[in-house]
């Protein structure tokens, strides 16, 4: 089986695979403090929940966008698993031609995205990955990754404006019951949904101009489910999407 990791700024999903099926999967809080016994730890007891064991775990690939955490997340593998893991970068056989300027720009968990897009669903393509950023990656007819757009997450945007505004409480994503608000609270769920839906809309619009031709659009993270029905460039939401690029990575570099 396959322990697949995906640890990003803010959330770290993780998932089992038997085979080509994902077997378990959690969503936790990332912890930056996390030593690597306590990573070891925190696996295992992961695994067992599952039913599990450390034995049954044949392979580790991991995406990070903390590079502060990659050394204990090796040495943990090392001492808990005995293996060394794989983590994703640009140089990896991942099925998909990294034709942006600087390859080792791209972050890992935009190159899982783009190569299980284009494993599932064939280009173009784009995926919108709502996380502490809200990532479009785009990957062309031909299976090369074009690059993306990069904006501030939803809920990291609502966290600065709390933060610079005294007189604003700090809400969470909901879809209103109207596009103008009767009062602060109202006015900013507004918004923060219709703001969001938005900028999806427009630049995938942008994207699309580009492509000069219609992509296919899946759209995965934390907050897909709460916005795509409402997003009418977003063809389906694909929630172990990262998940399964990793494997499709693992898979193809495994030896």
């Amino acid at each position: 089986m396959l322990l697949a990791v995906d640890v990003g700024n803010t959330n770290l999903t993780s998932g089992v695979f038997r085979g080509d099926t994902l077997a378990a999967h959690w969503r936790l809080k990332t912890d930056p403090a996390q030593t690597v016994d306590g990573w070891g730890i925190f696996f295992r007891n992961l695994l067992s929940l599952g039913d599990f064991t450390r034995e049954e775990i044949a392979g580790i690939v991991i995406s990070s966008v903390a590079p502060r955490l990659d050394e204990s997340l090796r040495i943990m593998a090392e001492q808990y698993f005995r293996m060394t893991p794989l983590f994703v970068d640009s140089e990896l056989d991942t099925g998909l031609k990294i034709a942006i300027d600087r390859p080792s720009e791209a972050g890992a968990d935009r190159i899982a995205n783009s190569a299980a897009a284009w494993a599932r669903y064939g280009g173009p393509c784009v995926v919108v990955d709502f996380g502490t950023a809200i990532n479009f990656d785009v990957v062309s007819a031909q299976g090369e990754y074009l690059g993306g757009v990069l904006c501030p997450g939803i809920s990291t945007a609502s966290e600065a404006l709390f933060a610079k505004a005294a007189k604003l409480p700090q809400i969470r994503l909901r879809k209103p019951d109207a596009v103008i608000g009767h009062g602060t609270v109202p006015a900013l769920e507004s918004g923060m949904y219709f703001g969001a839906l938005g900028l999806i809309d427009g630049i995938l619009a942008g994207i699309t101009d580009e492509l000069g031709a219609t992509p296919k659009v899946i759209a995965t993270g934390g907050q897909a489910l709460d916005l795509a029905a409402d997003a009418p460039r977003i063809d389906r939401v694909d929630e172990h999407l990262t998940l399964e690029g990793l494997r499709i990575i693992w898979e193809r570099n495994r030896k």
